[in-house]
């Protein structure tokens, strides 16, 4: 099963989420209504935004590439992608 590799962004707060999903436009919807909870983005108001996504063949791939980008220098990656 596809699984996808996303970061979202919340200019309110300056903030990005890195994370793993295999339905990218649900777990965004998720994010934006607080259905997580305790989650780190429930923590901040506004709307999250895709600023980058990445296609997996699957899950493994996707937590795997998930850790690289909430490295140092995944992090500067994304970065990259944040719209200022």
């Amino acid at each position: 099963m596809q699984h996808y590799v996303y970061a979202i962004y919340n200019p309110d707060h300056l903030k990005v989420y890195i994370g793993e999903t295999n339905d990218p436009e649900e777990r965004l919807k998720a994010h934006n209504e607080h259905r997580f909870t305790t989650s780190y983005t429930a923590r901040f108001s506004g709307l999250w935004k895709l600023i980058y996504i990445e296609k997996c063949s699957d899950r493994r791939e996707a937590r795997k590439r998930e850790k690289q980008l909430k490295s140092y220098q995944g992090r500067q990656f994304i970065k990259k992608h944040i719209p200022w």
